[in-house]
């Protein structure tokens, strides 16, 4: 049987008011389940840096003063990882859904999300993929000098410093004629993964750089990656489509990739939404989501909470 997920466009609000919305729905996903179903909180965030439980001080490159003059407000966040950036123009999706009982594998839910960015991105004719193998890579990237193709070996020698690693073997080298090699990819990352889980519950999730003002990152070091660089759909030469446009049009693509029906919820289910989950808050005892076990284990120990990725 499907499971169904209802999606709510809440437009541009603050990140604060929108991780406190987060925690009221897990929270009454936990203790009102009959009540409050999946859920996927589509929207985008005010300038804001955001501080990871991994987060280093060094890296927010910038000063409270420029921080303040820019209108960039900072953030503590319960997910894992270091630093990272979400600014107008960029599509945030946060899912709260609960994994059990067929999707219980905190990998495959990461990757999950990373395949609804990268369709979403071929949508745009933009191709996306993933790093593979290296936790702090984790997201999704393109690759600047070839938007249109993904090759995920080269890109992956790329990451690790191998210049020019695996070109120049086509078809004319095979056929003893000199090939020139093509240039290593230029790697960029166009979505970030960053999620948590109590009780197989999901909270925070994906951010997909679509129009976004990429001098935000340039405030911090994003997770702390200083070699590669970032970059979104318009960077990428896609005419610059509204968030909510890119919004709906990864409503089919959660669908598909979580086997699910998504439905979009109207403005007015948004309010009662936000009503309900407070009232759920309210009466839920106090810290039971954030006391309940990480369920879902990492391979590094019980708890999880994924980095998310620059």
């Amino acid at each position: 049987m499907k499971r169904s997920i209802t999606a709510y466009w809440l437009g541009r609000i603050a990140y604060d008011r929108a991780h406190a919305l987060q925690q009221a729905l897990v929270d009454a996903r936990i203790h009102s389940p009959a009540r409050f179903g999946d859920v996927v909180l589509l929207l985008e965030h005010e300038p804001v840096v955001t501080l990871g439980r991994g987060a280093k001080e060094e890296n927010i490159l910038a000063g409270d003063e420029d921080l303040r003059a820019r209108g960039v407000t900072v953030s503590e966040t319960g997910r894992g990882g270091d630093v990272t950036f979400h600014g107008p123009g960029q599509l945030v999706a946060y899912p709260i859904i609960d994994l059990k009982p067929e999707r219980c594998d905190v990998r495959k839910y990461v990757r999950d999300l990373a395949e609804v960015m990268i369709r979403i991105a071929g949508d745009y004719g933009v191709a996306a993929g993933v790093l593979p193998g290296d936790p702090k890579y984790v997201g999704v990237w393109v690759d600047e000098r070839a938007p249109k193709t993904w090759d995920e070996a080269r890109s992956l020698a790329a990451s690790r410093g191998e210049v020019g690693a695996g070109a120049g073997a086509g078809v004319g080298a095979s056929a003893g004629v000199a090939s020139e090699a093509a240039p290593s990819p230029q790697l960029a990352k166009i979505g970030a993964i960053g999620v948590r889980l109590s009780r197989w519950i999901t909270m925070h999730g994906f951010a997909l750089n679509v129009a976004t003002d990429l001098s935000g990152f340039r405030l911090i070091v994003p997770c702390g990656i200083q070699a590669l660089g970032v970059a979104s759909l318009t960077t990428l030469g896609v005419e610059p489509p509204s968030v909510e446009e890119v919004a709906r049009r990864s409503l089919p693509h959660f669908a598909s990739v979580f086997d699910a029906d998504v439905a979009l919820a109207d403005a007015a289910s948004v309010a009662a939404l936000e009503a309900l989950a407070a009232a759920a808050a309210v009466a839920a005892p106090a810290g039971a989501a954030a006391a309940a076990p990480d369920e879902g284990a990492s391979p590094a120990g019980a708890g999880t909470s994924l980095p998310a990725a620059r």
